[in-house]
């Protein structure tokens, strides 16, 4: 995701916006590697509700508190998810760039009420199809392929060659892509591009590619439908067309990429430089629960949500939020409210945190629970496979992507002895 740019201080708010005074622009280099410095900040400043500048000076609040993020997005009918309620239209630029991610689409992203529950309804009905038991088979299987792809070297960058790769792979099998095609393999690259795009990749072009082979998938499926997703959302009774198939499609694919790379990736980085984990690493699966799970707590993928619009004038945490007014869900903050955190190690037990987001329009039944056998599998199977893994730099030396919405580092560099091959 594009990134708001400037330093996180104070900036004029824009005509008619008294209620933004002393806001703080959402960015900032030295808070997008530490952004808890930021929230707590914000918190210590404005309370549970907070008001900030997106790219461009555009207000908007962001939604700090634990029980106030709960508070939105159980009340649909105050804040929705339609952007085109958004009262900063006229000032947002053609090139602005959040709008990829705020410019109403016809996916179930903007759905609202009874056509948000059908075309939610058809996508948890088709997620619930997958054997989470052969899902993870597959995903040991990948791994595997993956892994063995570079462990004779005896070091490898995992965040491009395994993190980025694997859910991409398992996403695109429940969908009814083949895993040994070329095809297959230049979609699982143009994921990556249009997520994440290196020095000299074009993430527009990629995200095209993406779309046309997609909706080519569907064709297939239309014609010869199988037991996969794609199949069972065009066959679902709720008779969504194959433009609402893609766009939903898509959807799933991207939502269930980036967040679940950056999640392998972070409890990898987790395992491997806290002292309360490195003594079990090499036992395999001791720690990787309360590892998964820490880092939904502390280092959760999706930082920051946008977002939410206010219906009508209302009252949040002590604000006055205009009818229109954008609010972003800020879900590393509330996972980290004071007022909620629990007093003991969190552990795995305990996921009452709002990664997945929360109300209607959270992440649908059983995708958390998929997301977790992904992530899951691919951290148990890489340390199960390379046992004296280690980082190849020293834990300060790596670095977070320059963002305030994901959290996930640059590069995981890695050492192993190698193996024969």
């Amino acid at each position: 995701m594009s990134d708001p740019t400037g330093s996180p201080s104070a900036s004029t708010p824009p005509p008619g916006c008294p209620a933004h005074d002393g806001a703080v622009r959402l960015g900032g280099l030295e808070y997008q590697q530490t952004p808890s410095q930021l929230y707590r900040s914000l918190r210590r400043e404005h309370g549970a509700v907070a008001p900030v500048l997106l790219d461009h000076d555009i207000p908007a609040w962001l939604v700090l508190g634990y029980p106030e993020v709960c508070y939105v997005t159980s009340h649909d009918e105050l804040f929705a998810r339609d952007s085109r309620r958004w009262n900063q239209w006229d000032h947002i630029p053609s090139d602005w760039p959040l709008l990829p991610f705020v410019g109403y689409q016809p996916s179930v992203l903007f759905t609202e009420g009874a056509e948000h529950q059908r075309r939610a309804g058809v996508i948890t009905q088709a997620l619930d199809g997958v054997d989470q038991f052969e899902l993870a088979r597959e995903c040991e299987l990948i791994s595997g392929q993956l892994v063995s792809s570079f462990s004779g070297s005896g070091q490898a960058e995992l965040m491009s060659m395994y993190a980025h790769a694997l859910p991409a792979r398992a996403v695109l099998w429940m969908c009814g892509m083949p895993q040994d095609s070329t095809d297959t393999e230049q979609l699982v690259d143009d994921l990556r591009i249009s997520l994440d795009a290196g020095e000299g990749e074009d993430p527009v072009a990629a995200y095209t590619r993406v779309g046309e082979r997609i909706v080519q998938l569907v064709k297939e499926k239309r014609e010869r439908p199988g037991p996969d997703v794609t199949s069972r959302m065009l066959l679902d009774p709720a008779g969504l067309s194959d433009e609402e198939v893609v766009q939903d499609l898509i959807t799933v694919i991207a939502a269930a990429q980036q967040p679940t790379a950056n999640w392998i990736c972070n409890t990898l980085r987790l395992l491997l430089t806290d002292e309360r984990f490195a003594l079990n690493v090499s036992g395999g699966r001791v720690s990787v629960g309360d590892a998964l799970n820490e880092v939904l707590w502390l280092d959760t993928p999706t930082q920051n949500f946008i977002g939410r619009w206010a219906v009508r004038d209302t009252q949040l945490g002590g604000r006055l939020i205009r009818e229109g007014d954008c609010l972003v869900l800020g879900l590393a903050a509330a996972n980290t409210d004071p007022q909620i955190w629990p007093e003991s190690h969190v552990g795995a037990e305990n996921s009452a945190h709002l990664s997945f987001g929360n109300g209607e329009h959270r992440c649908p039944y059983p995708a958390p629970l998929m997301a977790d056998v992904v992530a899951r599998t691919a951290v148990e199977t890489l340390l199960e496979r390379l046992p004296d893994l280690v980082l190849a730099v020293e834990p300060e030396e790596l670095t977070w992507r320059p963002s305030i919405w994901m959290r996930g580092l640059t590069t995981l560099p890695v050492q192993f002895t190698p193996a024969v091959q």
